[in-house]
C-alpha cells in the first residue's frame, strides 16, 4: 500500500468546515491502496472552541501526528495557524517523509501558507506533491480595493506567493474546477505538466448515522406543527449579504406567503465562538423579521449537533453568493439530512447541479448580472418549495446521482489522481 502524508493544520477536534476534507478522505483512502498519515497542529493552539464528537467519527487506525505552533500575541498580529506553526510543520513533515518513506504529499488548502511547504519539502527530500484548492487562493475580498487595508495586503501577497508554491506540483484539484483553474492560466508551465480534476466535497452517511447512535437531540429550537423551519449552518460569505437582504425586503414585501415560516441561522456569527456576534440580525431587524420569520444563532456548534438541527428541520435553505466558483459543502449534509433543500445559487456553481440531479430541492438560479431578479423571484421559488416539500420522500432521490457524490466516490477519484501523479515520477 502506498503511503500519503495529507498537511492538514486544522484537524478534529477542530470545527472549521474544511476539516472535514481532510477528514473524510484519511477515511476513504485505505479502501483505495492508499494509506494516510496526517499532519496537523495540536488542538490547544486553535482560535475556535473544539469539538470534542469529531475525533469520535475518525477511524481508530488513523495516524495522526501533531505539532505545536507559536501562540496568539496581544495586540493579535498573526492569527493563521500555518504561520504560527509553519516551521513546525516542515521539521515533522520531513522527518515523517524520510522515515516511512512516503510517496505522496498532499496539501489542502486553506490554510493557503501551508502550500508553500509543498514547494520547500520538494526541494529538500524530492517528495511529489499536491494542491487541494477548497478556497481560491487569490481572491479578491470586499475592501481588497482599499489600499493598505489588510484585504489589500492579503491578495497581494497571494499573488506574489502562489506561483512559488505551486511550480513544482505534479497535482492540483479543488472543489470546484474554478477554483484552480485560475492558477493554471496565471502559471502557464503548471497547466502543462500538472495533473488536474475537480472534486467536490463529498456526503457522509456514516456521520448522520452517528448522530442516531449517540442520541442527540435538537437545543436551539423546538418544533413548531403551525411553521415551516428552515436551518441554514455555516458561516456567512461576504459576497452573499446583499442577496439575503433582497430576500428579507421580500419576505417583508409578501409577508403572506412566509407568515408561518421560520428561518434559523446556525453558526453565521462574527467569530467562531462569539455567541452575541450577529450577522443576520442587523438585516432582520431592518426589514422587521427578527425572531418572527428570522431567528440567528451566531455561535459555531459542534458538527453533529449541526446535522441533529439539520433533521430536526422542514427544510434546509442553501444560500450562495455572486461569485460563481462558491461551492457549499453544506449542500450534502443537507440532502443527507432527509429533508427537502430551498437553495439560491449562481447557476454556475456545481452545487446546482448536484441538487437538480438528486431531486433534492428547488433551486433559484442567478447569473451575477441578473441577481437583482433574486427578490422577484424568491416568493414564486418559495412556493415551488412548499408544494415538493409536502410530497418530499427521501426515498424517491435518485440515489445514483447521490453516490456519485459520495464521500467514498470522491475519495476514489483522489486515488486515481495520486496513481496517475506518481506515475508521471515513475
Amino acid at each position: 500500500m502506498r503511503k500519503i502524508l495529507i498537511i492538514s493544520p486544522h484537524f478534529p477536534p477542530s470545527n472549521l468546515a474544511a476539516v472535514h476534507r481532510s477528514r473524510l478522505f484519511a477515511r476513504h483512502l485505505p479502501s483505495f491502496g492508499w494509506e494516510p498519515i496526517i499532519l496537523t497542529v495540536d488542538g490547544k493552539f486553535y482560535e475556535e472552541d473544539g469539538d470534542d464528537q469529531l475525533t469520535g467519527l475518525l477511524p481508530a487506525n488513523l495516524k495522526i501526528e501533531k505539532v505545536n505552533a507559536f501562540g496568539i500575541t496581544s495586540p493579535r498580529i498573526i492569527g493563521d495557524i500555518g504561520l504560527r506553526a509553519f516551521f513546525q510543520l516542515y521539521r515533522r513533515a520531513k522527518q515523517i517523509i524520510q522515515r516511512d518513506r512516503i510517496d505522496f504529499l498532499y496539501i489542502p488548502i486553506p490554510s493557503f501558507y501551508t502550500a508553500l511547504l509543498g514547494r520547500w519539502l520538494h526541494f529538500s527530500t524530492g517528495i511529489p506533491y499536491g494542491i487541494d484548492y477548497i478556497d481560491p487562493w487569490v481572491h479578491t475580498f470586499p475592501g481588497s480595493q482599499q489600499i493598505f487595508s489588510r484585504h489589500w495586503w492579503s491578495t497581494r501577497l497571494a499573488k506574489l506567493l502562489e506561483p512559488v508554491a505551486v511550480k513544482k506540483a505534479t497535482l492540483i484539484t479543488g472543489v470546484s474546477e474554478k477554483y484552480y483553474e485560475p492558477v493554471l492560466e496565471r502559471n502557464p508551465l503548471l497547466k502543462a505538466k500538472a495533473i488536474n480534476d475537480a472534486m467536490p466535497y463529498g456526503g457522509e452517511i456514516e456521520d448522520h448515522v452517528a448522530v442516531k447512535q449517540l442520541g442527540l437531540k435538537p437545543y436551539l429550537f423546538q418544533n413548531k406543527a403551525d411553521k415551516v423551519q428552515l436551518v441554514y449552518a455555516g458561516a456567512m460569505l461576504p459576497n452573499a449579504y446583499k442577496i439575503l437582504e433582497d430576500i428579507f425586503e421580500s419576505i417583508r414585501e409578501n409577508f403572506q406567503v412566509f407568515n408561518t415560516t421560520e428561518f434559523h441561522f446556525i453558526g453565521t456569527g462574527k467569530t467562531a465562538n462569539d455567541a452575541a456576534g450577529y450577522n443576520v440580525k442587523p438585516l432582520a431587524e431592518k426589514h422587521g423579521l427578527w425572531q418572527e420569520v428570522v431567528f440567528e444563532y451566531p455561535k459555531r456548534i459542534p458538527y453533529l449537533d449541526v446535522l441533529v438541527h439539520l433533521e430536526a428541520a422542514n427544510g434546509i435553505f442553501i444560500l450562495g453568493s455572486t461569485e460563481a466558483h462558491y461551492s457549499p459543502s453544506k449542500v450534502y449534509q443537507g440532502i443527507l439530512s432527509g429533508k427537502p433543500l430551498l437553495a439560491v445559487l449562481h447557476k454556475e456553481s456545481t452545487a446546482v447541479k448536484v441538487i437538480e440531479s438528486t431531486g433534492a430541492g428547488v433551486v433559484l438560479s442567478f447569473e451575477e448580472s441578473d441577481a437583482w431578479k433574486i427578490g422577484n423571484e424568491f416568493p414564486g421559488t418559495y412556493k415551488e418549495f412548499l408544494k415538493m416539500a409536502c410530497e418530499y420522500n427521501f426515498a424517491n432521490i435518485n440515489m445514483n446521482a447521490l453516490d456519485e457524490y459520495s464521500a467514498g466516490n470522491i475519495t476514489r477519484k483522489l486515488a486515481d489522481l495520486l496513481n496517475k501523479a506518481i506515475a508521471l515520477k515513475d
